[in-house]
């Protein structure tokens, strides 16, 4: 778990945000008197029932009951989690989130999300430059859009191809703690060979994991990153950051089986579907999926 967010931090977030900005560049609001009213973006409606105000720093539909402050108005509107919320509206003012120097645990995170994201750069590379891996793509009948919108790698064959791009003592070792990398008679080798490669994002776009796809007949033919501090594929939802990427309001997801099933779909203009990571549905997707939308088409062969 990350540590937890100081409440002076929050306070500080708060006393900085100007709802009325933050609220207007989202939606039309037009100022009477010391509110300013909208459309509420919560609820379908003709006549404008939402308000904010600038001196309580407080926003309330009269329609629908949605209220809040900032954290509040951005976390549904984005539709983002409390942490993500606050990060975002520090960010807006160039605020970093406070870190304890004595949390290892906050520490290895950014570390972790930072060699995975660096993975990730590298899968897309060698993609570009494989000609099998490509031609794979295109006979599945992806395309080099969909290929970007995904961040869809490649990993050629091979024992040590991601270990000899990151060759310190740290860098082994953080890739060993991300999964990536395993150790056997005191030696690293790559988790993922010869793979197609799907990273796994959560709903801030940082990868936690990958998937692979064997281009050949190697087994097993989808092969997911194992439980990492950062990475815990029964609370995952794949493609859910895109969906939620190209959707300002997620109407309905749609729950397919995976990876491909899910690009395929995006590809052709359905761009609410999101898989499980080769596990069955459970309550921690349930729960993740209702924080999106209040309906969830489920699609499974």
């Amino acid at each position: 778990m990350a540590s937890r967010i100081p409440q002076e931090f929050i306070n500080q977030v708060l006393s900085r945000t100007d709802i009325i900005e933050l609220i207007q560049s989202r939606i039309k609001l037009t100022r009477r008197g010391q509110n300013h009213h909208g459309l509420c973006p919560f609820h379908q409606e003709k006549s404008p029932s939402f308000s904010a105000n600038h001196s309580k720093q407080f926003y309330y539909c009269f329609g629908c009951g949605a209220s809040g402050n900032a954290i509040g108005f951005i976390m549904q509107h984005d539709q983002l989690e409390f942490r993500d919320a606050v990060e975002y509206l520090a960010n807006q003012l160039g605020l970093e989130l406070p870190v304890d120097d004595n949390d290892d645990n906050s520490i290895l995170y950014k570390q972790l999300f930072t060699i995975m994201q660096e993975a990730n750069m590298y899968y897309q590379k060698q993609l570009r430059q494989s000609q099998d891996a490509k031609e794979y793509l295109i006979a599945r009948g992806l395309d080099g859009v969909i290929a970007k919108t995904f961040n869809i790698g490649y990993v050629p064959d091979g024992w040590h191809n991601l270990g000899q791009q990151f060759t310190t003592d740290q860098q082994q070792q953080q890739l060993s703690q991300a999964g990536m990398l395993k150790e056997k008679s005191g030696r690293h080798y790559d988790t993922f060979r010869h793979r197609i490669m799907f990273p796994i994002r959560n709903t801030r776009g940082q990868v936690t994991g990958f998937g692979g796809r064997s281009i050949d007949q190697s087994t097993p033919k989808y092969l997911n990153s194992p439980e990492t501090l950062i990475f815990h594929k029964n609370e995952e939802l794949f493609g859910l950051y895109e969906a939620k990427l190209l959707n300002k309001q997620c109407a309905r997801l749609i729950v397919v089986e995976g990876y491909m099933d899910v690009i395929s779909l995006h590809q052709f203009g359905i761009t609410q579907a999101v898989a499980t990571l080769g596990t069955a549905i459970n309550r921690n997707h349930i729960q993740k999926l209702l924080r999106y939308t209040n309906h969830v088409i489920f699609c499974f062969d």
